[in-house]
């Protein structure tokens, strides 16, 4: 499907399949009969639906909330009106033979975040990554759930500074040993470089590796950047055409690539 500028830069459902897949059980049990699934939950904006009893993932579901808190509050956005379906599966193979019947066209992945004209859904298994690859998604979900539209770069930088729990988001993200690495050998990927990626399939580890540490100089480093972030944003969700965020920062912040490197060479934490 062709997008816009204003289109999602994520794998699209159409909006008869996205309520087809509200009523359809994972397999041949009895709650398929009943056009229900095994165990189904709503907490704050999110509806869950799972093949196992969510008993054993209430506090999953409590955290995915605090996530929603902490995004639209460190982001400065105004809460999306619609809901967030999750579709929880208890085994992979479940989970791999239930996109591969709805979404055959979409590339497998651990776990899937897929919106076009309906809410926003969110599927994954249990896995020894099931938190992070929620709150990955979710990030996800949020955004999109607010905005009609995130940018390829910036939807997947928020999303790998917020997978992590909120005690690691600052200082222990995994990525962070490489970029700092990267910023003190002058290997570091201008912001412009990242806004020139269209598709998922470009973005490759270096891409997210970069697109999170653009997140993070905005969120912990100079004031200016993170109020022009929170202005983009909100021009963004007020429909106003956002323009590119590196042109903006750059009259925020004339040396921005050096102000850049600067923020991870001279961190000593």
């Amino acid at each position: 499907m062709a997008r816009t500028q204003w289109q999602s830069p994520v794998a699209a459902v159409s909006f008869s399949l996205a309520t087809t897949l509200l009523a359809a059980a994972p397999d041949s049990s009895p709650a398929q009969t009943a056009g229900r699934w095994p165990d189904e939950q709503t907490v704050g904006p999110y509806v869950c639906h799972a093949d196992f009893r969510l008993d054993r993932g209430a506090g999953l579901l409590n955290e995915l909330m605090q996530l929603q808190r902490d995004l639209t509050q460190t982001l400065g956005m105004r809460l999306g009106a619609e809901p967030i379906h999750l579709f929880l599966f208890g085994r992979e193979r479940t989970y791999q033979n239930y996109v591969q019947q709805y979404f055959p066209h979409v590339p497998y992945r651990r776990a899937l975040f897929i919106k076009e004209r309906g809410p926003g859904m969110v599927f994954a298994f249990s896995s020894k990554e099931l938190d992070v690859d929620l709150r990955h998604e979710s990030t996800h979900a949020i955004l999109h759930a607010a905005l009609p539209m995130v940018p390829l770069w910036l939807d997947e930088g928020l999303a790998e500074y917020f997978e992590v729990p909120p005690a690691d988001r600052a200082y222990r993200n995994p990525h962070l040993p490489k970029v700092k690495w990267g910023s003190f050998l002058h290997t570091t990927k201008p912001l412009k470089t990242l806004e020139d990626i269209g598709r998922l399939e470009e973005m490759d580890a270096s891409a997210y590796r970069h697109a999170w540490a653009w997140v993070h100089f905005m969120l912990h480093g100079p004031p200016a950047a993170q109020d022009e972030l929170t202005c983009y944003l909100n021009d963004i969700q007020s429909h106003t055409p956002p323009g590119q965020l590196s042109n903006r920062l750059q009259q925020r912040i004339p040396d921005l690539e050096r102000s850049f490197v600067a923020h991870f060479t001279q961190w000593r934490r």
